[in-house]
């Protein structure tokens, strides 16, 4: 296998961080021509900037010197900017709170940097994300597959991504649980093997959310109600919160929490409540739209039974997709109630271990206040 693999190169998108240099370091091990290619995404704007980036390259530099693989760097800044975060600040502008995560594994990683790697002579590109990618011998196409490790599987932030470009694709820790992953850094004697994990969005890394927000969405003073339309508080801006969020409301008193159960944007309302599960927080179904299928196609046929998530977090829940309208809108009810089911967050669809895809979320449904559930 080892001599098979000497005639192959593979670039591998390294961050600085753990996961990525051991993929390194496992097709280095494997026989492969491995090059690091680190992508630099965001540009610091001042002395106080909390961006890792220039740390993240030297661990990188590091990483690749021990494992003695060629090295370079790459800046994608501009891309980033036109094609992920102005699109994550108009939709903040809009009140929504959408996830860039999803919108850099598509735009950038899978697609601009695929593009590189490829023009760098690469065979495959290879990313360190917790999940795989199988041959489907019915349809000849690559599946997007979940990481063995449940707590780390990322293909909830791949499912956008054109799925065509997955038989050039190499998932190295896909197979492997973190700690595993771990221990093969100290193994090797990497630099990054106590780094602590990334948190965050990708180019916010550790700042406060809210003031880095800041500088590009205007703070817009409104009002906290209740559904009954009581005044309850002021808020820094509707864009500033989200559906089920609890912390950094700023609201006090007697009683069980407080939580964010809707907004109205164009009137810079954010609605609160009291209590984890409000019947306000819960709805059986949503509509999305912005339809990305892994296979190019999805399924023939409708009604169609699946699991889906509407939060990276979430155990798959029991749906159905009811529908998919010539407009492209897609209609989804769940066996289960659904806790805040946020417009322009995703919902992504699962058969088994396979990610079939997923659509932006438009609209929850009616939630359970609304049709006096209690």
């Amino acid at each position: 296998m080892h001599a098979a693999n000497s005639s192959k190169t593979v670039v591998v998108g390294m961050s600085g961080g753990v996961d990525s240099s051991v993929t390194a370091a496992l097709l280095r091990e494997q026989g492969y021509r491995v090059i690091g290619l680190f992508m630099k995404n965001w540009e610091e704007t001042g002395p106080d900037d909390q961006c890792t980036s220039a740390q993240d390259w030297e661990d990188v530099q590091r990483v690749c010197e021990k494992l003695d693989i060629p090295h370079y760097a790459v800046n994608f800044a501009q891309e980033y900017w036109d094609g992920v975060f102005a699109q994550f600040l108009k939709e903040y502008q809009q009140g929504y709170t959408p996830n860039p995560d999803i919108l850099c594994n598509r735009e950038i990683k899978f697609k601009v940097f695929f593009e590189k790697a490829m023009q760098l002579g690469a065979d495959y590109l290879a990313t360190g994300h917790y999940c795989q990618n199988r041959l489907d011998p019915a349809s000849g196409r690559y599946q997007l597959v979940k990481g063995t490790d449940p707590g780390k599987d990322q293909t909830y932030f791949l499912y956008a991504i054109d799925g065509s470009v997955l038989d050039r694709v190499l998932f190295p820790i896909g197979d492997i649980h973190k700690s595993e992953v771990r221990r093969i850094a100290e193994k090797y004697d990497l630099a990054t093997q106590a780094k602590k994990d990334s948190t965050g969005i990708c180019f916010i890394g550790e700042r406060d959310f809210t003031r880095f927000l800041g500088q590009y969405v205007q703070a817009k003073p409104g009002s906290f109600r209740l559904l009954d339309g009581t005044r309850v508080g002021t808020h820094q801006g509707a864009a500033f919160y989200t559906p089920g969020q609890r912390k950094g409301l700023g609201l006090g008193g007697q009683g069980e929490p407080w939580f964010v159960v809707g907004k109205d944007a164009a009137r810079n309302v954010v609605y609160v409540e009291r209590g984890e599960k409000h019947p306000a927080l819960f709805a059986d179904e949503l509509w999305a739209t912005d339809i990305t299928w892994i296979d190019g196609r999805g399924p023939a046929e409708f009604p169609f039974r699946c699991r889906a998530k509407v939060r990276y977090r979430q155990q798959d829940q029991e749906c159905v997709i009811q529908s998919v309208a010539a407009d492209g809108r897609m209609h989804v009810t769940f066996e289960a109630p659904q806790r805040a089911i946020t417009p322009r967050q995703s919902i992504v669809f699962y058969q088994d271990d396979i990610c079939l895809g997923g659509a932006m979320i438009e609209r929850p449904g009616p939630s359970h206040w609304e049709q006096g559930r209690t």
